[in-house]
């Protein structure tokens, strides 16, 4: 059956238990050949044991695919930005470097990038991409907006990031407080390692590159 319109993929990082039962789902789906291609990261290891599961957030202008020199990474129409095509992926690391949510890995074993579709054979045809099918406290959930906002009234989902002068739109949703503001510069430094404030203080030029 087709997947309805309406589906759509949030993650909520603060329910993450930190079990991956994801990672092992991911391994089970026909096209990842045994490979899993969800990210676990610590969000602080020095001072707290929080887990954030990373996915591919596919991203309506997708960075890794307009830096490919091979046209190795496509992008579906229905918003889903697929690996790279064996046939043509040169294991240039290109994508890696450019993603801005550090999504993309090269696979030395099969010299190409391999990164999450969203388990592109499942949920082209109405299932649950298989981690969050899994997932026990739903820190990963495919359903509805009305879905997940019934679910979720403390919490909103964000589709829209800021990385410095660079907006991007993403199909995958981050579920942030209500009544707090949204402060992707906070996020990215807890889950991607970004300059702290008092960095981007002494540091202008980091001032710059991530300012909103």
């Amino acid at each position: 059956m087709p997947k309805p319109e309406e589906y759509e993929f949030f993650i909520d990082s603060s329910r993450c238990i930190g079990c991956q039962a994801c990672l092992q789902a991911c391994t089970e789906c026909d096209t990842h050949k045994g490979v899993s291609m969800i990210q676990l990261d610590f969000i602080d290891r020095s001072v707290s044991t929080q887990t954030a599961p990373v996915v591919c957030m596919h991203c309506d202008s997708p960075t890794c695919a307009e830096v490919c020199p091979a046209d190795a990474i496509k992008r579906t129409e229905d918003g889903i930005v697929q690996t790279a095509l064996k046939p043509r992926c040169i294991a240039c690391n290109n994508c890696v470097l450019a993603c801005p949510f550090g999504v993309p890995k090269m696979h030395t074993g099969m010299n190409m990038m391999m990164k999450c579709d969203m388990c592109y054979d499942r949920t082209s045809v109405g299932l649950k991409p298989m981690c969050a099918s899994v997932c026990p406290s739903q820190a990963l959930y495919y359903g509805t907006r009305e879905e997940i906002e019934a679910m979720r009234p403390n919490s909103r989902p964000v589709n829209t990031f800021q990385f410095g002068r660079q907006t991007i739109t993403t199909k995958v949703n981050m579920m942030v407080p209500v009544e707090e503001p949204f402060n992707l510069v906070e996020m990215a430094r807890a889950m991607y390692d970004a300059p702290s404030t008092q960095d981007m203080v002494d540091d202008p030029l980091l001032a710059n590159m991530y300012s909103e």
